[in-house]
């Protein structure tokens, strides 16, 4: 009899862990929550993303930690990541190449409807991008200006005969701009050659991102006005379906209404000056506090 009791309770134990290691438990009435995995590509500046949502979600009270893959999206899709801050352009072109869709607001809903089943997308930021920009001397643009004395992208179509284009190696440029089919951009090592060309008179314009630390002040960024002429790159958070309560979608949401793309290049010359991604992530928010509304 003592032996059957004792067998029972193994048994009852047994199966209380094996309950209990399902996707949530509970202390009280309290629901616990697993950690909050944030990936990100194996680069500093896709670190630096992740850092800001993992902060957004401990700054909740949340578990959260950063992982790297070299494909996050596959992580995301298998659930091994819970959540992976992306680019709304780059994911739309990843999942569906060819995209015409320009806007903010018409990027982010094709990107949406592209998703894979089971994968979801937070609010985007729009006040944060980094999409491709070409500067150019203050001189062309006086002259592309006309009576306005500066020049934005719309008039890139009226010189696109002779267009010398220029950008490091490796970057995605447009290959057109409205009626403008441009140039394949000569590539060189680093982001100061390609400036050093633009002001030498050797290129036309060169290409950058909005949110690169390192584009100088004396060169002019062509402004991409509405209609918005190059596709979008605003950041969004993606995350698995069912994977977060209210509250973490909340902090992850609210990213979207304090980062800017100001703040985005300030963190990435810290981090290029050898800052840890995840400090100067955690530094931002701190000065940045999200709200505590919603439920």
């Amino acid at each position: 009899m003592r032996i059957g009791r004792l067998s029972a309770a193994l048994l009852a134990a047994t199966l209380a862990v094996v309950l209990s290691a399902g996707c949530s438990t509970r202390i009280g009435d309290q629901r616990v929550r697993p950690e909050v995995v944030v990936g990100s590509r194996p680069n500093p500046d896709s670190i630096l993303l992740a850092g800001v949502y993992v902060a957004a979600l401990r700054s909740y009270g949340f578990a959260a930690r950063p992982e790297s893959a070299a494909d996050p999206m596959a992580k995301l899709d298998s659930g091994a990541f819970t959540v992976v801050p992306a680019f709304t352009g780059q994911t739309l072109r990843l999942l569906q190449p060819g995209a015409v869709a320009m806007s903010d607001a018409q990027v982010y809903r094709a990107m949406i409807a592209a998703l894979p089943e089971g994968v979801l997308a937070g609010d985007y930021t729009t006040a944060a991008e980094d999409k491709p920009v070409l500067l150019v001397t203050q001189a062309t643009a006086k002259a592309w200006g006309g009576h306005d004395l500066t020049a934005d992208l719309s008039t890139l179509p009226k010189h696109c005969d002779g267009l010398a284009l220029g950008a490091v190696a490796g970057f995605h440029a447009p290959a057109a701009v409205g009626s403008c089919r441009l140039p394949a951009p000569r590539e060189f090592p680093y982001d100061a050659r390609v400036f050093d060309e633009v002001r030498a008179g050797q290129l036309t314009a060169g290409w950058t991102t909005t949110a690169d630390p390192g584009s100088p002040t004396d060169l002019v960024a062509l402004a991409d006005d509405k209609p918005a002429l190059i596709q979008a790159e605003n950041v969004v958070p993606l995350y698995r379906r069912n994977a977060l309560s209210d509250r973490q979608l909340l902090a992850i949401n609210e990213v979207a209404g304090v980062l800017d793309t100001a703040a985005l290049a300030d963190m990435r010359r810290q981090v290029a000056g050898g800052a840890d991604p995840q400090a100067v992530a955690g530094g931002w928010l701190a000065e940045h506090p999200l709200g505590r509304g919603g439920g």
